[in-house]
């Protein structure tokens, strides 16, 4: 007969020092003290799932198991925020139609490439937002090979990604016009997207902090990642940044979320004054 724990089982201060430890270095997210409780809170239906009456016993099934990696995905699923929706921070999606993508159309004229990648794209809302307004700029029509890439730690946000549909939560800020262009009706009252913009992006697991990984994403013009870095602490910013710099086009343009910044982290980017936001920029003459 399974040992079934009864009520809230504690999380101790050694296996909390245990656990943060074990996410920190898998995935980069840092749970101080304060976060204790939410973590705690978050993983007693794992416990209860696994009939564990501790979290050692969690840990150590995270380290051991010959289930290890599935359960791992699920854990940081539930550990983690992903609350997101279409056109979110209008001025820096106005600043990307409006200035960075005909300055892109312009510097790759030539080779009629354009590559987009959403680190951290949730349930994919970011990306398929920069698709739209990539199709509406019309700078890209013709023989223009327009890749967006979507990826996100969590594989359950990326099964929602891959299906495009939403409900009504996800399009808080978009105009009617918009909802009724690209998207269609569900029997349930959901928005399905339409395959034209569906088509224009692709979806990746993938953890910034694994570098054999990040090693197949190819160089991009633009990398959008907007209130992800802020679950990281300082070490593990600087490696993802440093790793956006690498895989950044010399005048390729990183975006962040409107309260995040690079200050105390890199100088490696130089900052970019646009109408209504300010953008980091990997130096032209960079190289490598």
């Amino acid at each position: 007969m399974l040992f079934e724990p009864a009520g809230r089982i504690e999380l101790t201060d050694e296996e909390f020092r245990l656990l943060s430890s074990f996410i920190y270095e898998h995935a980069g997210l840092y749970f101080d003290d304060g976060s204790r409780f939410l973590l705690e809170s978050r993983l007693q239906n794992r416990l209860k799932e696994h009939h564990f009456d501790s979290f050692l016993k969690y840990y150590h099934y995270l380290l051991y198991h010959q289930d290890r990696v599935p359960e791992l995905n699920t854990m940081i699923d539930i550990v983690t925020t992903n609350e997101t929706y279409f056109y979110r921070e209008k001025n820096q999606l106005d600043a990307f139609a409006e200035e960075i993508l005909p300055e892109l159309a312009e510097r790759n004229l030539k080779t009629k490439r354009l590559r987009i990648w959403s680190a951290g794209c949730s349930t994919g809302e970011e990306p398929y937002t920069l698709a739209i307004l990539c199709n509406e700029t019309g700078l890209f029509d013709g023989k223009w090979e327009v890749d967006i890439i979507g990826t996100d730690i969590s594989t359950r946000v990326l099964q929602t990604a891959r299906k495009a549909v939403y409900s009504q939560s996800s399009f808080r800020t978009t105009e009617e016009s918009a909802l009724k262009r690209y998207f269609s009706r569900t029997e349930d009252g959901k928005y399905a997207l339409d395959d034209s913009i569906r088509n224009m992006v692709h979806f990746g697991h993938l953890n910034l902090m694994d570098e054999k990984m990040m090693g197949l994403i190819r160089e991009c013009d633009i990398i959008m990642c907007r209130n992800v870095i802020i679950y990281f602490d300082k070490n593990a910013k600087a490696k993802a940044v440093n790793s956006f710099f690498r895989k950044l086009v010399p005048g390729g343009y990183l975006l962040l979320g409107h309260s995040e910044s690079l200050m105390n982290i890199t100088t490696v980017f130089k900052l970019k004054h646009l109408t209504k936001v300010m953008v980091y920029q990997k130096p032209a003459e960079t190289a490598g």
